[in-house]
């Protein structure tokens, strides 16, 4: 028998032939009770950081007028060893994900448990009796270079089997609403061709109703509200799809307080979150250079950025760190550039600023290694064989998502040095990336594959306890501002560590007195965008004398 195991260790055995049979006889019988108390059934395909939250604020969305649940939903996860072990749990009202934000614990076990007008399943045919349909199916971009989006391409197989599925299941007057972002084009290219051609086998004449509005989720302590409580763009593959999505997310959405934007169709929603995640990306990159710039010139650019940001308009200005993590930034700009060339068919390079600036973002925690690299330098010590502690490993500060973290490509590159690295985050107990290297996020899509000596890695886990993190430490790279680490005192870093050592800052996490201090107890000091470290130290060195 084949299991599927949960990141706690729970064994779950994966369906049989009859037990599918089994399953959709359970939810036809439930759907019709659901349908006889006047409840819309929907289906959230993927219950991933996206869909399970997702699902929970549609189900736990009220009728206005009745005050009362107007939706019973369905979460639809694809039953394999990976990821099966979802569906027992969320059926137990069990979150499937970590998250900082309290409420999505509560919403999942409120509508499932106490409202009961949420489920998941693992059949296909569950689509059959849906009125709607949400795809929130992981689209990637994988990378073929480290720094070189150019060489990548999209991975739409698992959406495009989802569109071929969806296809040959809904009924005619169903609304299919994408969430996942995309390549632009997708809808209109990829998923109508895929279920118009479904549906004419079906001999059905009807035009599928395809919609799509892009998700803006941001992990942390306001996951839910970055969902329910959060502007929205949405589009439609023609009107009657337009005038669906348009109800069916002020329905579910608190769109009183954050207004819907509709546009004309598909492609220029899908092109919005593309744009709008490419922005900020390059503004990161952007930033990159003048942090470079200060290093070298004695400039500390944490206080530019901060006397900058006085003038409204530049307001959102913000400090690049020792990388560009998270789901979407470090690669949804290759989207756009794969969809231009492979879906539109043209063949001239219009894209230079937003390949370039994702190129920027990926290899800026190299320059991270080379700070530790001239800090033990400067100590009379070299990196092979260094026992250094990273500090942090999530993509942001006060978050436990790891996804494309800047601190990943760091560690790797220290044990591709010789380092002997520890890693410690108050928000992280599997750093799955480094801890299923083989298998995570997909067989041979790891990030070893652009480093040798990974094999190091395969023992790895995250220290738990940050005084053993840091105990026999050679040097400290601290890479993430999360609160914990903001109270830490350069002697007690020392005191845990045994003595002193080279300290890296990627995030502005030191003030110029720990700095100072650093120095005064014999330790070295380097830090993104922050050349006036160099004046620190002499201050301290001629005090000496």
């Amino acid at each position: 028998m084949t299991y599927s195991v949960s990141p706690a260790g729970e064994r779950f055995p994966l369906p049989g032939e009859k037990d599918y049979a089994d399953e959709f006889f359970k939810l036809e019988q439930l759907v019709a009770d659901k349908r006889d108390e006047g409840k819309e059934i929907v289906v959230v395909m993927g219950l991933g950081f996206v869909g399970a939250v997702m699902a929970a604020v549609v189900a736990d969305s009220v009728d206005p007028s009745t005050s009362l649940p107007g939706k019973f939903v369905i979460g639809m996860q694809r039953p394999s060893t990976r990821s099966y072990w979802k569906i027992p749990l969320f059926n137990q009202g069990i979150c499937p994900l970590k998250a900082e934000d309290p409420e999505v614990a509560e919403i999942i076990e409120r509508c499932v448990v106490k409202k009961k007008n949420l489920i998941a399943t693992y059949t296909n045919e569950v689509l059959k009796l849906a009125d709607v349909v949400v795809v929130d199916i992981q689209c990637d971009f994988l990378k073929q270079d480290l720094g070189d989006l150019r060489t990548g391409y999209a991975d739409i197989s698992a959406l495009e089997e989802s569109f071929r599925i969806l296809g040959e299941m809904i009924s005619p007057d169903c609304m299919v609403l994408i969430e996942t972002t995309v390549p632009p084009g997708a809808t209109e290219y990829i998923a109508y061709p895929a279920i118009k051609k479904a549906f004419r086998q079906r001999g059905l004449s009807g035009e599928p109703l395809l919609a799509h509005s892009y998700e803006r989720v941001m992990p942390g302590k306001e996951y839910v509200k970055s969902i329910r409580d959060f502007w929205r763009v949405c589009s439609g593959i023609n009107p009657e799809s337009r005038t669906r999505v348009k109800k069916f997310l002020e329905e579910v959405l608190n769109t009183t307080d954050f207004p819907l934007t509709v546009l004309d169709r598909p492609i220029e929603s899908e092109t919005c979150k593309i744009v709008e995640n490419s922005y900020r990306a390059t503004i990161l990159a952007f930033l990159h250079e003048w942090s470079l710039f200060a290093e070298t010139n004695g400039v500390d650019l944490i206080k530019i950025i901060d006397a900058i940001k006085v003038r409204p308009t530049h307001s959102n200005m913000i400090f690049p760190g020792p990388g560009i993590g998270g789901y979407c930034l470090p690669k949804d700009g290759g989207l756009g550039l794969w969809a231009y060339r492979h879906l539109m068919g043209f063949e001239n390079e219009i894209f230079q600023i937003t390949p370039e600036a994702i190129n920027i973002n990926d290899t800026r925690p190299l320059h991270v290694v080379q700070l530790v690299r001239d800090a033990l330098r400067n100590m009379g010590k070299i990196v092979a064989a260094t026992p250094i502690t990273i500090l942090g490993v999530s993509y942001r500060e006060d978050v436990g998502d790891t996804r494309y973290s800047g601190s990943e490509i760091v560690l790797r590159k220290l044990t591709e040095m010789g380092a002997e690295v520890k890693a410690h985050d108050p928000y992280v107990e599997h750093w799955w990336e480094i801890e299923k290297q083989d298998s995570y996020p997909a067989t041979g899509m790891s990030l070893s594959r652009f480093f040798r000596n990974q094999q190091e890695l395969d023992d790895f886990a995250m220290t738990r306890e940050l005084s053993d993190a840091l105990c026999n430490a050679e040097a400290v790279v601290l890479a993430v501002r999360h609160a914990p680490y903001l109270t830490l005192t350069p002697d007690e870093i020392l005191r845990m560590a045994g003595g002193p050592i080279a300290v890296v800052d990627c995030f502005g996490i030191l003030t110029d007195e720990h700095i100072q201090r650093y120095f005064e107890l014999g330790c070295e000091v380097k830090a993104l965008g922050r050349g006036h470290v160099k004046r620190i130290k002499d201050t301290v060195k001629n005090a000496r004398g």
